[in-house]
């Protein structure tokens, strides 16, 4: 037995043991359902960095079912918003898996708080790669989910990932869109330009320093001023107070390291959206700030299999938590359709 025990810690280290089954606390904002059943494991995206996930499943159930890959919202962990989603699809018949991007929470990679357009998509491959491993999985019925920011990057993965076969975006925001033109779309040539040119200098300080600058966070509650914008003033209330803080978060404990912006302002995320073939349905808010990034997007998809939801009264953050918001009635029904 000894000989046994020392031979998982040592594989575990190498890194072979990525299908090894751990329990885990209950370390998640959102209540646990006892009708599914959850642990912790790792695989690696085609980079080499080892992701972290929490994989759901029903209880009591045998054969292969379809499978869901989540992630996001943009600064946000499994914890949060996509382990929520993931759980609640698990009891509706699904295998999840809820996983922290490359950089960002329980998830490897140095240096740390780093968003990358090309990466955070493999991400979502990767995912599916690890999904179709699994002997309670239909290799041939796997979906991805994308919530806020990784809405994004799950449509950009669509475009890449034949073996995606359908698609749900929440909430979705384009990071590379918002990273160029800023959230108005009113950034010019020039400020953009002044832009790159501050980024760039950083990255000059960086190197030097041998440090990493990091952006602003979110102001603490108590700083919020009268104008301060709604949005900002919903993303406070959900990663800043004990309805979304979760210490591993980067939307709750600090800003993202500075210079991940300037792969975002030159990698445009849904250049080739128009080429996804399999069905995708989007969701967002009709009083959300952000609603015109999956308006846009929507017009772009190609086919008579896409689909904009928007649900009446909701602003961008509601789709994060509020379970009498999000629609899951339809999404559930959007991926029994579409994954069999």
């Amino acid at each position: 037995m000894r000989l046994l025990g020392l031979l998982l810690i040592v594989l575990a280290v190498s890194g072979y043991a990525l299908h090894y089954k751990t329990d885990h606390y209950w370390d998640k904002t959102f209540p646990k359902n006892d009708n599914v059943e959850s642990h912790k494991v790792w695989f690696k995206n085609r980079y080499g960095i080892k992701l972290r996930g929490d994989l759901y499943a029903p209880k009591n159930t045998t054969g292969k079912l379809p499978a869901i890959a989540l992630s996001g919202p943009f600064g946000a962990v499994k914890e949060q918003v996509s382990g929520r989603y993931a759980q609640e699809l698990a009891s509706r018949g699904f295998i999840t898996l809820a996983f922290d991007p490359s950089f960002t929470g329980e998830s490897g990679g140095n240096v740390r708080d780093v968003a990358s357009p090309d990466i955070n998509t493999e991400d979502f491959s990767a995912a599916v790669d690890y999904l179709t491993t699994l002997d309670n999985v239909d290799e041939n019925k796997i979906g991805i989910l994308g919530v806020c920011g990784f809405g994004g990057f799950a449509l950009n993965a669509a475009a890449m990932d034949t073996r995606i076969k359908a698609t749900v975006t929440s909430t979705m925001y384009d990071m590379t869109r918002v990273a160029a033109k800023g959230y108005n779309d009113s950034m010019s040539s020039d400020e953009l330009y002044k832009l790159r040119e501050d980024l760039n200098n950083q990255r000059t300080k960086d190197a030097k320093s041998g440090t990493v600058a990091k952006s602003a966070p979110l102001p603490d509650p108590s700083t919020l001023a009268d104008d301060t914008p709604q949005f900002v003033k919903d993303y406070v209330n959900y990663y800043k107070t004990p309805l979304g803080y979760h210490k591993r978060s980067v939307g709750s404990q600090r800003g993202w390291n500075m210079t991940s912006t300037l792969s975002l302002i030159t990698q445009p995320i849904l250049a080739y959206s128009d080429t996804i073939k399999n069905p995708v349905l989007m969701i967002h808010g009709e009083k959300a700030h952000s609603r015109y990034f999956s308006e846009d997007a929507f017009k772009k998809l190609t086919g008579n299999n896409k689909e904009l939801m928007i649900i009446p009264g909701a602003n961008h953050t509601d789709l994060y938590y509020k379970m009498d918001v999000i629609p899951f009635d339809k999404i559930e029904q959007f991926f029994k359709a579409n994954l069999k």
